[in-house]
């Protein structure tokens, strides 16, 4: 794994693959860092024929930690952003947007497919809209386009996200914790083995925990607001992928997603939830290493 600056900070990446095959850039949801994109996903888009970039986003892995003097409450921000007030965040999608093309400028790569997954699928989808030259495709995996009702998640699910670990200084307590969250918001389509998930888990936790700046990452989300507008202006080939047992993003926000892109392909994936589970990722790469040749070689 490497380091490069970008948009004015620092972002640690990994790139997997021949450098002058074809890039798929990957960006990550909410709390999570470039190693929750598994390595046998990452090897199998590989062996498809691209290489791979995957990366932790600012405020999460091994990236700069965004240090604010002053964060707003969640309320705060949310009454704030529904009332189309100014938001005063320590940065927004749109920021971690011009990170991700600051890291293809840093790298010396002029376009790449982009794909995203829940808050990185966000990112993307501005991507797309910021910096269009860079996008040669667009894939928005379990997100949304914003759309303040359609969007909701189930309360159970918000109860989840929003919970905290018992114990939050001890790494034992925070694999547990994160545990319990996947088995609410994961596929009850794609059960995982749940000690593989405790390994996958606590090989995360041990790299890097950082829940300050899985905060600050939820306030750009909810400043960010609507995008459906800003969807509108998307001209990159468009797939977006999302589950029909999604607790978190309900499908109904991955149809809205697809209604707003033109041209936008939809793909459901029957009893998919809100994570990448090991049964699931076949599907997801034979889907995105097909759009993406379709969009490289268009007919």
């Amino acid at each position: 794994m490497s380091r490069v600056a970008a948009n004015g900070i620092e972002l640690e990446y990994q790139s997997l693959g021949d450098p002058a095959a074809p890039t798929i850039l990957l960006i990550m949801g909410l709390g999570m860092q470039l190693v929750s994109w598994p390595e046998a996903f990452c090897d199998a888009l590989v062996a498809r024929g691209f290489r791979v970039i995957r990366f932790d986003n600012r405020d999460s892995g091994l990236s700069t930690h965004i240090r604010a003097r002053r964060r707003p409450g969640l309320l705060r921000t949310i009454v704030g952003s529904a009332l189309g007030l100014p938001p005063r965040v320590p940065y927004t999608l749109a920021d971690m947007a011009d990170d991700s093309a600051g890291l293809l400028d840093a790298l010396g790569i002029a376009r790449a497919h982009i794909v995203g997954a829940s808050m990185g699928g966000m990112i993307a989808q501005l991507m797309a809209v910021r910096h269009p030259e860079k996008v040669l495709s667009l894939t928005s995996i379990m997100s949304s386009s914003g759309h303040p009702r359609l969007s909701r998640p189930k309360l159970h699910a918000m109860r989840a996200l929003l919970s905290r670990p018992a114990e939050p200084g001890n790494p034992d307590s925070v694999v547990e914790h994160l545990i319990g969250v996947f088995g609410v918001i994961g596929s009850p389509g794609f059960p995982i083995e749940r000690e593989q998930l405790r390994r996958q888990i606590a090989a995360g936790v041990g790299r890097a925990w950082h829940p300050a700046g899985t905060v600050n990452q939820l306030l750009a989300v909810i400043a960010s607001g609507d995008r459906r507008r800003l969807l509108k202006r998307i001209d990159a080939p468009t797939l977006v992928l999302h589950g029909d047992a999604d607790p978190l993003v309900p499908l109904a926000a991955g149809r809205d997603t697809a209604r707003h892109i033109r041209g936008a392909q939809l793909q459901v994936i029957a009893g998919m939830g809100h994570d990448l589970a090991p049964g699931v990722q076949a599907i997801l790469v034979d889907a995105i290493a097909r759009h993406c040749s379709a969009a490289a070689s268009p007919t």
